[in-house]
C-alpha cells in the first residue's frame, strides 16, 4: 500500500453529489461498506489477474451511506495492489463454485507490492487532481 498526500484529504461533500461526479470519471463507489464509512476505486492499471486500485476512503459525518444527502469526509487516499487467482479453485468449495453458488474467490493477495512507487505516487496525484478538477463546486474544508 502506498499513501498519498492529496488536497482531497479533511475534505467534505455530499456522497450522492460526488459519487455522481466520480462514477462518471471511473471512480466507482464500492459496494461493500459500512453505513458509517466507505470508499471509492479507481483502476490504474491491470493486467492478468493484478489490478491497481488508487481508493479514496471516506466516513459518514451526517445521515446514512448510500443516501444522497449524506455528508461525508474524506480520509488519507492510497494505491493498493490485489492479486487474484484468474484460475480453477482446487479446494474443498471447488464444486460450489462450479455449481454458481458462490461466484468470487479469495483474492490470492489483497496488498500486493506495488514496484516503481513513484510512478504510481504521480499517477494516483494525477487522478485525484483530474476528479478534484471535474467538480462544479469546491469540497468544503
Amino acid at each position: 500500500m502506498i499513501k498519498l498526500q492529496s488536497p482531497i484529504e479533511g475534505r467534505r461533500t455530499h456522497f450522492g453529489y460526488i459519487r455522481d461526479i466520480f462514477e462518471a470519471n471511473g471512480c466507482n463507489f464500492c459496494m461493500n461498506f459500512d453505513y458509517d464509512q466507505g470508499q471509492f476505486d479507481s483502476i490504474l492499471w491491470r493486467e492478468g489477474g493484478e489490478t491497481i486500485y488508487l481508493r479514496l476512503p471516506f466516513i459518514v459525518l451526517e445521515g446514512e451511506l448510500d443516501h444522497y444527502e449524506a455528508l461525508i469526509l474524506f480520509g488519507p487516499p492510497y494505491i493498493i495492489k490485489h492479486v487474484v487467482n484468474i484460475g480453477l479453485d482446487r479446494d474443498e468449495h471447488s464444486l460450489a463454485t462450479v455449481a454458481g453458488i458462490s461466484q468470487f474467490q479469495k483474492p490470492l493477495d489483497t496488498d500486493g507490492h506495488i514496484e516503481d512507487k513513484s510512478r504510481w505516487i504521480k499517477v494516483g496525484e494525477e487522478k485525484i487532481e483530474k476528479f478534484l478538477y471535474s467538480l462544479e463546486e469546491p469540497l468544503s474544508s
